[in-house]
């Protein structure tokens, strides 16, 4: 299976003032197509860091980084942009959901920057309030949705655009256990069911059971992979 995530002796040095604070050193990773990973690790391990490479959201300092076939090191700002909007799906411990849009409205939203009609937006926003199971809150606003609600419009708002990547920061971090099984329950199905690649921090082992694949940071370098049984 072709690799969906390639990452080549990837370091990440942030500078302030004269200290230099080396936060990722050295990181080789594959992550094959369709699989589910768990980034796990201390506090401070790099973890985070590591998530926002992957998904674009910043750059190394040394290395090269390709995602779906794409080099993305070495992209400048407005076409790591549009290679982010097309490509990857984001999920965050905080739902960042609009408060005084619908859950439909919320789900749009990233379709505003394609050439879609409205009619199509909507249509694709209610394809994926169902797969998550929320077609019958589509009219609801934020205030009106439990926690678990919420993330999952998050992640139908992620998945709208149909992204073979799903970048996930601590997805159950805010949720009730019963929430946060349910939440991992649909990412999981996500990537069994419809072929999602996804990459997951989370310092919760309950949650990093259902991946397929746990890798393991400490101080910046990935110190184990451990491969999950079905």
């Amino acid at each position: 299976m072709t690799a969906q995530v390639e990452i080549r002796n990837v370091s990440k040095v942030y500078e302030r003032g004269n200290q230099k604070l080396e936060v990722l050193h050295s990181i080789d990773l594959d992550v094959e197509q369709q699989d589910f990973i768990a980034l796990m690790g201390p506090s401070g391990s790099g973890k985070t860091t590591l998530l926002n490479l992957i998904g674009g959201l910043d750059s190394p300092t040394a290395g090269t980084l390709t995602v779906s076939g794409q080099r993305i090191d070495n992209l400048g700002e407005s076409a790591l942009a549009r290679w982010r909007a097309a490509t990857v799906g984001f999920i965050f411990q905080f739902y960042n959901l609009l408060p005084m849009l619908s859950a439909q409205k919320n789900v749009e939203l990233p379709l505003l920057l394609t050439r879609l009609s409205a009619a199509q937006r909507r249509r694709n926003a209610a394809i994926a309030l169902e797969l998550v199971g929320l077609s019958d809150r589509a009219s609801h606003k934020p205030t009106e949705l439990s926690g678990g609600q919420q993330q999952r419009v998050a992640i139908a708002r992620a998945i709208v655009s149909d992204p073979a990547l799903l970048v996930c920061d601590e997805p159950t971090g805010d949720l009730d256990r019963h929430s946060a099984e349910e939440v991992l329950t649909l990412l999981q199905q996500l990537n069994r069911q419809h072929g999602k690649t996804i990459i997951m921090v989370t310092h919760d082992p309950k949650a990093a059971e259902y991946a397929s694949h746990v890798v393991h940071l400490d101080k910046g370098t990935l110190v184990e992979q451990v491969e999950r049984q079905a």
